[in-house]
């Protein structure tokens, strides 16, 4: 089995060690972290990582910053955004930037790995040799 490479993006230190530590539990491999909308930019461009696991909402560069940003670095990439925000208004925004998906905290944390493994399966499956 091949293993999943994650970066996750959190600015609570709290959360973000409890969500990598449980994303490791769960064979997924976490390659990058960071704190805002610009770290996801500058690690996912360093990093190339399988799939980004990112909150919305986050000081300074929010979760919205980063999603359009890796969007324009790669249009097929696999983006789950996480939030408590249950909105339509944060849910059409994050459909708009072209989320792959969206979990909401706190009961959606079991989905994390089977969202990230579908996702990425369906776009290696989409790439044309």
């Amino acid at each position: 089995m091949i293993m999943v490479s994650v970066i996750v993006v959190e600015d609570n230190v709290d959360s973000m060690g409890v969500l990598c530590e449980f994303l490791q539990i769960k064979d997924l491999d976490v390659i990058g972290r960071g704190k805002n909308g610009q770290d996801a930019i500058k690690l996912y461009s360093q990093l190339h990582p399988d799939a980004v696991i990112m909150d919305v909402m986050m000081p300074e560069f929010d979760g919205y910053y980063g999603l359009e940003g890796i969007k324009k670095i790669d249009p097929n990439a696999v983006v789950v955004m996480v939030t408590a925000d249950k909105t339509d208004a944060t849910r059409k925004k994050l459909m708009d930037l072209n989320a792959s998906s969206v979990l909401y905290k706190p009961n959606d944390v079991n989905k994390i790995k089977p969202t990230v493994e579908t996702l990425v399966s369906k776009k290696v499956q989409s790439i044309k040799f």
